[in-house]
This record gives C-alpha cells, structure tokens and sequence, in this order.
C-alpha cells in the first residue's frame, strides 16, 4: 500500500496487513493494528470517518443521473464521458474501462451503485483527455472487490468493505 491505512471504530487487527505492506502511516484506535508502525489515534480517526460519511451522503444524494442503468451493470469494455451515472444493482468491470474527459481536466465523473462493484483480475480503469483521478468518485452501497493485478482509478466511498486483491494498484483513495 502507498500511502496511508486506517480502520474505525474496528480495531486496527481487521487491517490485515503487515508493517512492510504500507510506505505510508497505519493508524488505528487501539495497539492491535501491525505493529511497530501503527499509530494509535481514536480523535483523528473519527474525524475521518464523519468526513467519509458525509461525502458518501454528498454522493448518494445527487439527483437527476445523465444515465441510469447502463449495460445493466456490465460496463468493462466501455468509454465514459464524465456524468452522474447511476445503478440499482451490483457493477462489473470485466474489462478495461476508460473515463474520457474529452480535454477538460476538471470533468467528474460520480458512479451511485446500489449493490457491490467487482473489477475483475488483470484490468484496468483507465484516465483519458485529461480526466484526473481525484474528480472520480465511486459511491458504493455493497461490498467492493479490486482483483488481482488489476488497476482502479478515482476514490471510492464504500458502505460495507473494499477488498483490494493481491498485486492490484489504486491511484487515489479508498475509504469504507
């Protein structure tokens, strides 16, 4: 993992991961997390899971999707324009998918997901035009999966849990 882990209001044990697993600071609400690198800091994480909250709600609550329901959930293979888009069930990305912001590097791109979101071993989320991992935004009501070795792009606001797969890479953020 590049960057920083943390887990609230579960102990640090459900991080599952070893000190030489992170390059960046582990935190946790108490001393079960992998020691010697966790940083045991109750305040700070609570402030941080209030701001996920509130940016899963921001991104549950937007209204009027340019599109709703497309490729009933199956969307591998595709390039997206930046929009809202919106599913009542699970999504699943079994190929590479591009998000194209057509030259306009503030474009975003916001994914409402009622069920879970599965990219499947080996593929990839691609950025193109411009688009920029920070204005992608996955707001997930389900469980999500990253396979292995596959790459994700953009930030996920997940409900349940993120599983991120052996050798998988993540530019940007994952929050559950």
């Amino acid at each position: 993992m590049t960057g920083d882990v943390g887990a609230s209001p579960i102990t640090g044990a459900a991080l599952l991961l070893s000190c030489g697993e992170v390059s960046g600071n582990v935190y946790s609400v108490n001393a079960a997390g992998p020691m010697p690198c966790t940083t045991t800091d109750a305040p700070f994480l609570t402030a941080a899971v209030g701001d996920m909250g509130f940016a899963y709600t921001n991104a549950a609550g937007r209204v009027s999707p340019d599109v709703t329901e497309l490729a009933a959930g199956a969307i591998g293979g595709l390039t997206l324009e930046p929009g809202l888009y919106k599913w009542s069930s699970t999504v699943l990305i079994d190929q590479n998918l591009k998000l194209d912001a057509q030259g306009n590097p503030d474009a975003v791109w916001i994914f409402q997901i009622a069920g879970t979101l599965t990219q499947a071993s080996y593929k990839q989320v691609i950025l193109e035009g411009g688009a920029q991992a920070k204005n992608v935004f996955w707001q997930v009501a389900g469980a999500v999966t990253i396979g292995t070795y596959a790459h994700f792009e953009g930030i996920v606001l997940a409900k349940t849990m993120i599983a991120v797969n052996t050798g998988a890479s993540v530019n940007r953020r994952l929050l559950a």
